[in-house]
């Protein structure tokens, strides 16, 4: 295939992903892709015949400008990693589950059931878009668990496999309550139509017939009483045994009144009894339960810190490169970290410099930069070059891993106990007194109606209407809020989420936009050629500060630079087209250290102080209104392990009497949730980091 030139790009945008093009773009047969990568991923559906996969969705295809290793998934070639991860390996098959986050349209789901087309060694995918996983079964003699790794991570759908995975079982779906649900669906069908002579009237020359469908009924809700209904009993027994009426008791009470009674009934020829309405009652909140565990079963709220931990790091031994899995790793041993890679162990660096991200474990927005020599912590992300650090601490002695089992996360005392829970308490006594009053009264004045009248009390006052109409909104609440993207663990929160009057955010990846920065510059105005001056230099650093300096100064210079130096913790500097340029702290530029919190990045050229690059966190554009709004409403509050850089920011936006914390340990933010509660507040904890755990725990939502 001849590839087109190379033209400039004004409002073109990516053929395969959507982006907009940069300021050269390749053209194929007239269409136009920002990168060698997405321009590969088309080569190859164009090579297949799968062109279909562009006719279902406008640019369907997710970017592919950043490239990944050649050996990244070096590890799926290790047997003890591939047996922990396959679901069934015969002679010729192997099965796997690989979770695919990049699935997001018709598009993805057509193309990877169509992955057998791309490899004859591909036998089957099949995928739940729901839950963005794709079930694979491949002929392991004509393509290795890494090449379909690969081979997916080859057309964009790179699979997160997780430490949490190793040996980890797919959930087996149980069926009980819905052969239960099928058997009193069946029955209870069957049974109002049988009744349906009772219901019209029948002449009484056609009693024997009468009488045959009567029993015929008592015999089909015989299924129901001792099988279908057994969910009730158990939950009912269970919470006898911890002396407590829950909203099943009555229930279970009602059932075996109205089966009593219609047995009785059918007997002694006195009646038809009610075997439709027990039936009823069963299947309706059967339906009810299943309806709402549907919903639970496409949510998963299992994860732990190790879902966040690769499977296996590279292990240099005699200077071969070797791959371990994390409970391998050993003291002593020396691991090479790429870039964006997860530290597993705390160790001290021992070739390279570190930029180490530690957002998910304190909630500091910027990486911190380490030296050869110091330690850096497991559940930190290298976000510069690659690294060789030596291990001192097994991976279940990290601080990472301390910190999540920590006693104080598992310490607060959570009540699952629901509304209906609460009322069955009281409702069921109730029932009873006016049972016995009914029959006491009927005892006293017509002995004959007291069994009527105690039955007729027990049945009516079933409490199936009030956990009907609970199970049914609750279970559509949860799935109009999870259409919407908002997912709720189980239904009790709904209940905890009404009585809420007080919500803490945390800020760094909660509040803030992921990583992207806000850049100010105060100073002496800066010439366009000065400013590429600056981009250029700013360029040469990995630093998230650089970087964002050199976003903002734009195109750099095409011009060669001399002398870089990058001063760790200090700055850097470069002499570019003939001008010295320094960027860097203010210790760094003036000799004096900097007054404030603030991100400050200070430029110089030739030794003369310029001005200053100011950064600020890019908050989500709809945080202000979101915040101003609930406001109106509850108190708020800002708890962040974060710096107090923008302190006046979030004053001057919720007022002074807002509650803000800043410089926050994770037993900081609990401290602050529980306070807040034993002040009588209800307390719902937004957040998303490690360092947020035990807040999240202890509010009353989270």
């Amino acid at each position: 295939m001849k590839q087109g030139p190379v033209i400039p790009s004004t409002d073109l945008i990516c053929y395969h992903c959507g982006e907009p093009c940069s300021n050269e773009n390749i053209i194929i047969h007239d269409k136009h892709f920002c990168c060698d990568g997405c321009l590969f991923v088309y080569n190859i559906l164009s090579q297949n015949g799968m062109c279909t996969y562009y006719d279902l969705n406008k640019n369907p295809g997710l970017s592919q400008k950043i490239t990944i290793r050649k050996d990244k998934f070096l590890f799926l070639e290790d047997a003890s990693i591939q047996q922990s991860l396959i679901s069934f390996k015969d002679a010729q098959q192997t099965h796997i589950s690989f979770y695919l986050p990049q699935m997001h349209c018709s598009s993805c789901l057509w193309l990877l059931e169509q992955l057998h087309r791309l490899h004859e060694g591909i036998i089957s995918c099949k995928v739940n878009f729901e839950r963005k996983e794709a079930d694979l079964i491949f002929n392991h003699d004509k393509i290795s668990l890494r090449e379909v790794a690969e081979l997916l991570t080859g057309i964009g759908y790179e699979p997160y496999i997780s430490y949490n995975d190793m040996g980890k079982k797919k959930k087996v779906v149980d069926r009980k309550k819905i052969f239960r649900l099928g058997v009193a669906g069946f029955c209870f069908a069957n049974i109002m139509l049988m009744s349906f002579p009772e219901y019209l009237g029948i002449d009484d020359k056609e009693e024997n017939l009468l009488i045959f469908f009567r029993y015929l009924n008592l015999f089909l809700s015989l299924p129901v009483f001792f099988y279908s209904a057994g969910e009730f009993y158990t939950s009912a027994w269970n919470a006898l045994k911890q002396k407590f009426l829950n909203i099943d008791a009555p229930i279970v009470l009602a059932i075996w009144v109205t089966f009593a009674r219609s047995l009785y009934e059918v007997l002694t020829a006195t009646g038809s009894g009610y075997f439709d309405s027990m039936t009823g009652i069963v299947f309706f909140m059967l339906a009810g339960r299943v309806l709402q565990d549907r919903t639970h079963r496409q949510l998963n709220f299992d994860r732990d810190y190790t879902s966040y931990f690769p499977v296996a790091v590279t292990r240099i031994n005699d200077d071969k490169n070797t791959t371990v899995t994390l409970p391998d790793i050993q003291l002593n041993d020396t691991l090479l970290i790429h870039h964006q890679e997860l530290i597993p162990a705390d160790g001290i660096i021992t070739r390279g410099r570190a930029l180490i991200d530690y957002s998910f474990v304190t909630g500091e927005s910027l990486p911190v930069a380490k030296e050869m020599g110091e330690i850096v912590y497991a559940g930190g992300k290298q976000v510069g070059g690659n690294i060789e650090i030596l291990v001192i601490k097994e991976v279940a002695q990290s601080y990472l891993t301390r910190l999540w089992n920590k006693d104080i996360f598992n310490s607060s005392d959570q009540t699952t106990s629901s509304f209906v829970h609460g009322l069955s308490r009281w409702f069921t006594w109730i029932v009873f007194v006016i049972a016995c009053i009914a029959g006491l009264y009927w005892t006293i004045y017509d002995t004959g109606r007291s069994w009527n009248a105690i039955t007729a009390v027990l049945i009516i006052a079933c409490p199936c209407a009030l956990l009907l109409s609970n199970t049914f909104t609750n279970g559509n609440i949860l799935r109009r809020l999870a259409h919407n993207h908002f997912y709720l663990r189980h239904a009790t929160v709904i209940e905890k989420m009404a009585s809420i009057d007080t919500i803490v955010f945390d800020k760094t990846g909660t509040l803030t936009a992921g990583t992207d920065m806000e850049v100010v510059y105060d100073g002496k105005p800066l010439s366009t050629l000065l400013k590429q001056k600056i981009a250029t230099l700013a360029a040469q650093s990995t630093h998230p500060l650089s970087k964002g300096i050199a976003v903002w100064a734009g195109t750099p210079l095409k011009a060669p630079f001399l002398a870089f130096e990058e001063k760790p913790g200090k700055g850097i500097e470069g002499m570019v087209d003939g001008d010295l340029i320094t960027l860097g702290s203010g210790l760094f530029i003036t000799g004096k250290p900097q007054q404030d919190d603030t991100s400050t990045v200070y430029i110089a050229v030739e030794g003369q102080l310029l001005g200053r690059f100011r950064f600020r966190n890019q908050y989500r554009q709809s945080v202000p209104m979101l915040l101003r709004r609930l406001q109106k409403h509850f108190k708020l509050a800002i708890v962040s392990g974060d710096n107090d850089g923008e302190l006046s920011y979030f004053r001057k936006l919720l007022g002074p009497l807002a509650a803000l914390h800043f410089h926050q340990q994770p037993e900081d933010k609990l401290n602050v949730v529980q306070h807040m509660q034993q002040d009588g507040h209800h307390v719902l904890m937004i957040g998303d980091g490690l360092n947020d755990s035990g807040a999240l725990k202890q509010a009353d939502g989270g």
